[in-house]
């Protein structure tokens, strides 16, 4: 009877080559890389070098950093403000990808991009900012996890990113395949046998099997095919998984191709780097070749189909709240219950049509809720990229009270205005007390305290 490590090793020369497998699987003996992935629209670019001694550039990735060895993040305000999001480098190439494909498409209307399977929230994140940065605020990016429990933290990590254009939604791919053509690109990064994580997950290596692989398989072919129609004629769909077996990967395009109507695309070789493992249709990024764990990535164009459906007008506008002073760009005041929200302008028709379509879980940015006189403001409104500079008085602190403030205790900020003040480190908002004067009330969230010992 051949071993589930023997098969592994079959599996893995199929898909790679036997001399590449050899170096595979030396490399999967060594300790996992470690790597971030900065927020363009909110890290400091004179504090990489102070918050990251020694960090070196993803080659994919003008925002990626390999940095040689893992911090405390949970002791970095930065982390907790949403400067960066840590991410394998290699699951970072899924972004470059994204990128070459937005080079692809004529930039009309507002481009509607679907991340399928995004928790926790690596690739959405590293969409949204690869998005703004070639559109500006004139996109739509669905974030969809299909577990509840997973779509709270994906909608959590997705707020403290702090772009508006995102919606966090929980639903099953075929809810979408409902809807009709309405996205322009689809983003799927599969479950998986998880072959790529054997460095980081040693349950993953205990839960291999030969089995596993053709359950995995198949459950990926039923997600793309559940999710196709809502895909347009002519749009994208960049397919990924973290595991090497061609069955998972190069042979389910190939079943995409033929069964759904798709065509593969080739990114262009300039933008392939050195130690990237060129496959049938994709792209393999295997220990040994690269500093990151294993990741599989594949482009195709859809050529059947429905083209873009438009969507309506949204909703009548409610009574002005007084939110849209807050920000820098045109929004859509929206109330739900007693919470006060903003939709960007640019997106607000299209997460409005969503919103009676699927269960949605956040969108746009929570402002705040009326309380008496006031509107206290929401933990969320403190993070988002595109609050008014001069919306909130500032407040800047030092380190350790910054963490002071993010493990909820009592902080006071002598001079500051009393009311609601933005709590700020090196120029980055942290989040929101209510300064009364010889003390304040500390707004951050419970659920996303630092529990640990400062």
């Amino acid at each position: 009877m051949v071993s589930a490590n023997d098969l592994f090793h079959r599996y893995l020369t199929e898909a790679i080559g036997a001399e590449n497998a050899a170096v595979a699987l030396s490399a999967l003996d060594e300790p996992a890389s470690v790597s971030v992935r900065l927020n363009p629209d909110k890290f400091p670019g004179r504090l990489k070098d102070a918050v990251f001694p020694g960090s070196e550039p993803v080659p994919w990735s003008g925002c990626g950093l390999m940095i040689p060895e893992r911090p405390v993040f949970t002791l970095d305000p930065f982390f907790h403000a949403g400067c960066y999001y840590v991410q394998d480098s290699s699951s970072m190439f899924v972004g470059h990808a994204l990128r070459r494909v937005l080079g692809m498409m004529p930039h009309e209307g507002c481009p509607r991009v679907l991340d399928l399977c995004a928790a926790p929230g690596g690739k959405t994140t590293d969409a949204a900012a690869s998005l703004r940065s070639v559109l500006g605020g004139g996109f739509l990016l669905v974030s969809n996890e299909v577990i509840r429990q997973r779509a709270s933290v994906l909608a959590s990590n997705v707020a403290v990113w702090g772009d508006p254009q995102v919606m966090v939604t929980s639903a099953d791919p075929a809810e979408f395949g409902k809807i009709g053509a309405f996205f322009d690109i689809i983003m799927a990064d599969v479950p998986c046998s998880g072959e790529g994580m054997f460095r980081k997950d040693a349950g993953a290596v205990e839960q291999w099997s030969a089995e596993n692989v053709g359950h995995c398989a198949a459950r990926q072919r039923r997600i793309l095919a559940d999710v196709w129609p809502s895909l347009a004629e002519g749009g994208f769909l960049i397919y990924s998984t973290c595991t090497f077996n061609s069955y998972e990967n190069d042979a389910n395009v190939r079943w995409a191709m033929d069964e759904l109507g798709a065509e593969a695309v080739r990114l262009d070789e300039a933008h392939v780097t050195d130690g990237v493992i060129e496959t049938g249709y994709g792209y393999s990024l295997v220990p040994g070749f690269v500093k990151g764990e294993g990741q599989y990535c594949a482009v195709l164009r859809k050529t059947s189909g429905s083209r873009r459906a438009d969507v309506p007008h949204g909703r009548k506008r409610i009574p002005a709240q007084g939110a849209a002073a807050l920000f820098g760009m045109d929004v859509r005041e929206v109330l739900k219950g007693d919470l006060i929200k903003v939709l960007p302008e640019s997106a607000a028709d299209g997460m409005e049509y969503l919103e009676s379509r699927v269960s949605v879980i956040s969108s746009g940015c929570a402002v705040g809720r009326r309380k008496g006189k006031d509107m206290v403001p929401d933990a969320d409104l403190a993070l988002d990229i595109c609050l008014g500079d001069d919306a909130f008085p500032r407040a800047e602190v030092d380190r350790m009270t910054a963490l002071k403030f993010l493990h909820r205790d009592a902080v006071t900020l002598p001079g500051a205005e009393k009311g609601f003040v933005l709590v700020c480190h090196e120029g980055v908002p942290l989040g929101f007390v209510k300064n009364l004067g010889s003390r304040c009330n500390n707004l951050h969230p419970q659920e996303r305290r630092i529990r640990m010992d400062i």
